[in-house]
C-alpha cells in the first residue's frame, strides 16, 4: 500500500504576510472607503479604526487557534475540538467552503465586468476562462500560487500607496485640518463613525482564510499566528491612511456617491485619467478569487483528511503536492455560481454565514481556554479576547440578519 505525499511544508512568514494581505486587502477598499466617507464624513479614519478594534478580537482568537490547532478545514477543527459537537465542527467547514465559493464566483463577475470594459469578449467566455485560469494557478503548486497571489498584493499595496503619495497635499494639510478628522464628545457623530465602521469591519476579514493553509506553513505554531497579527496591523495602518487621504482631498459627500472612489481622488488630486488604478482594481479582484480558491480547496482537503468527506477529495497530486480534485470541485462550482446564480443575495448570505463561524469559533476558544488555558508551545492571548470576539461577531450575525430579513 503506498502512502500519499502530503502538502509540502514552503509557505514562510514573510510570504504567509503576503497571503494574508492579500486575502484582506482587495478591490474591496478600493470602492468600500467611499461608503465609509460618506456616512462618517471627515472622521471615517477613526472609522477605519474603530473596525480595526472590533475585528482584532476574532483576529487575536484565529491566531491562537490556529498555534493550538494548525490543521486545514482549521474552523471545522476548532469548533469540533471546543464544542465537542462533531457534526456541528463538519457543518462550519462545509460553509466556509460555500462562502469561499460564493466569495470568489461574486468577485470573478466583478473582474468581467471589468475586462469587458476594456476587451470586447462574451461575458461568459470571461467568467469560464477567468475561473479555469484560477484552478489551474491555484493546483500548480502553493508556493508559486501564493507567490503569484503575493506580487499581486504587492502590486494592490502599490495602488493604495499611490493613492497616499498622489494625495499627499491633502495630507500635508493635517497639521491645521486634525480638528476635522478627530469627532468631538458629544454623541452626534458617533453613530454615524459606529454605523459606518459596520461597514469598515468588512474590509478588515480575510485573517480566517490564512488558517486553512496551516498544513503547508513552516514553524506554523509562531509563523501562522504572527502572519495574522501583523496583517491585521499593517491593514490597520494603511486602511487609515487612505481614509485620510481621500476625505482631506475629495468632500466625502462626493467621495460617498462615486462606485471608483479611489479613481475619483487620483483624478482630483493629478488631474489625469485613473486608468492606472482601474487596471490594479482589476488584478485586485483576480487576486481576492485566486486565494479564495486556494482556500476553499484547502477546506475540502481538509475535511477529506478528516474522514468527513471521500477520500478521493482529499487526492495529492505527487509533483505538485497540491489537492488537484479539490482544487477541481471549488474551480467547477465558481464558474457554475458565475454563469447561472444571481450572487447579490448570497453574498449578503456568506457574509451572515462567516459571521456565525466567527461566533462559533470565539466561543469554541473560550471554551478551550477553560479547560487547557497554556498549552506548551502554543501562543496564548487573554481570556477576554474570545468573548470580545464573541460579542462584536454575534452582533454583528444579528444585525446582518436583520439587513438581510428587510432587504
Amino acid at each position: 500500500m503506498t502512502t500519499q505525499p502530503g502538502l509540502r511544508r514552503s509557505l514562510s512568514l514573510p510570504l504567509m504576510v503576503l497571503y494574508g494581505l492579500g486575502t484582506t486587502i482587495g478591490a474591496g477598499i478600493y470602492a468600500l472607503v467611499g461608503t465609509v466617507a460618506g456616512t462618517a464624513g471627515t472622521y471615517a479614519p477613526v472609522a477605519f479604526l474603530l473596525a480595526s478594534m472590533m475585528a482584532a478580537g476574532t483576529a487575536f482568537s484565529f491566531a491562537e487557534l490556529s498555534s493550538r490547532y494548525p490543521k486545514s478545514a482549521g474552523e471545522a477543527v476548532y469548533v469540533r475540538e471546543g464544542l465537542g459537537i462533531p457534526v456541528l465542527g463538519n457543518t462550519v467547514g462545509m460553509l466556509v467552503a460555500l462562502a469561499g465559493c460564493v466569495s470568489s464566483a461574486t468577485i470573478l463577475k466583478g473582474f468581467a465586468g471589468y475586462f469587458g470594459e476594456l476587451v470586447h469578449a462574451p461575458g461568459p467566455m470571461i467568467l469560464v476562462a477567468g475561473g479555469t485560469l484560477l484552478g489551474l494557478i491555484a493546483a500548480w503548486g502553493i508556493r508559486e500560487s501564493v507567490t503569484m497571489a503575493g506580487l499581486v498584493t504587492i502590486l494592490e499595496i502599490a495602488g493604495l500607496l499611490l493613492i497616499i503619495w498622489v494625495g499627499r497635499n491633502g495630507l500635508m494639510d493635517i497639521s491645521f485640518r486634525w480638528t476635522e478628522l478627530i469627532p468631538p464628545v458629544e454623541a452626534g457623530p458617533w453613530s454615524g463613525i459606529l454605523a459606518a465602521s459596520i461597514l469598515a469591519f468588512y474590509a478588515f476579514l480575510g485573517f480566517e482564510d490564512m488558517v486553512n493553509v496551516a498544513e503547508e506553513v513552516k514553524d506554523v505554531r509562531r509563523n501562522l499566528p504572527v502572519a495574522i497579527i501583523i496583517t491585521l496591523v499593517l491593514t490597520t495602518l494603511l486602511y487609515a491612511a487612505i481614509a485620510a487621504a481621500a476625505v482631506l482631498n475629495v468632500p466625502p459627500e462626493e467621495l460617498g456617491t462615486s462606485t471608483a472612489p479611489l479613481a475619483l481622488v487620483y483624478r482630483r488630486a493629478t488631474g489625469n485619467p485613473a486608468t492606472l488604478i482601474t487596471i490594479i482594481s482589476m488584478f485586485a479582484m483576480l487576486n481576492g478569487a485566486l486565494i479564495q480558491v486556494i482556500m476553499a480547496s484547502r477546506v475540502l482537503y481538509g475535511l477529506a483528511d478528516q474522514k468527513v468527506l471521500p477520500g478521493p477529495v482529499g487526492y495529492i497530486h505527487p509533483r505538485t503536492r497540491t489537492p488537484v480534485v479539490s482544487t477541481g470541485i471549488v474551480t467547477t462550482a465558481i464558474i457554475v455560481l458565475a454563469l447561472w446564480f444571481p450572487l447579490a443575495v448570497l453574498a449578503h448570505v456568506t457574509s451572515v454565514i462567516a459571521l456565525m463561524v466567527f461566533t462559533l469559533v470565539n466561543l469554541a476558544l473560550w471554551r478551550l481556554k477553560r479547560i487547557a488555558p497554556a498549552p506548551e508551545g502554543v501562543m496564548v492571548f487573554p481570556a477576554w479576547i474570545p468573548v470580545a470576539g464573541f460579542a462584536v461577531s454575534l452582533g454583528f450575525v444579528v444585525y446582518g440578519i436583520a439587513d438581510l430579513v428587510t432587504t
